[in-house]
């Protein structure tokens, strides 16, 4: 069975450690453990590995957060994988740092990365893994507050936080979203 795992996020070294980019370390972390390099192709940085006899295909697209959506449809053709074994990683300023939350389906929630995907998709009927960052910025603030970089005690947390969001790559990939969901929702 084939998995596309999607984290969002922008290219660059510019964008590398800024809280906007937390789909990417989520990936980066995940291919390390296997022990898979990313290879830039179409659209996309790609590793291939496999887990539990599961292929899984890491995607970090190479197309800005607000065009993830052309990537995203792109390795789902390619790949021949349907929907319902796709999921992206994403922040998300409306869950506190840290906070590890999936779901099956959503609403956008004015994220311009997931905004396009469901626009590209012409659904929301994919698991997203949606990662806290938190909303410490003042009205009109958002977009320097997500391109923005970790503070030093965000830092400080975050290795332990994107291990955790590995775990619900595996789950998702082997166990299926819901019992991923109850296992490690909240944790």
């Amino acid at each position: 069975m084939k998995y596309l795992v999607v984290g969002l996020g922008n290219p660059g070294s510019k964008y590398e450690n800024t809280r906007h980019n937390i789909g990417f370390k989520v990936l980066d972390a995940f291919a390390k453990e296997i022990g898979e390099p990313f290879y830039v192709e179409k659209h996309a940085e790609v590793a291939r590995c496999k887990y539990k006899g599961r292929q899984i295909i890491l995607v970090k697209p190479t197309t800005y957060m607000n065009l993830s959506g052309k990537a995203v449809n792109y390795w789902m053709q390619q790949e021949n994988i349907p929907l319902d074994r796709v999921m992206v990683v994403t922040d998300d300023i409306a869950l506190p740092f840290g906070k590890l939350r999936m779901k099956g389906k959503g609403s956008d929630g004015g994220h311009n990365g997931l905004k396009d995907i469901q626009a590209v998709l012409n659904t929301n009927l994919y698991a997203r893994l949606r990662f806290g960052v938190g909303d410490a910025f003042f009205p009109g603030q958002q977009s320097d507050y997500v391109l923005g970089e970790w503070s030093k005690e965000e830092s400080e947390k975050l290795e332990e936080r994107i291990k955790t969001a590995t775990e619900f790559i595996k789950g998702f990939c082997t166990v299926g979203i819901q019992l991923t969901m109850t296992n490690w929702n909240g944790k």
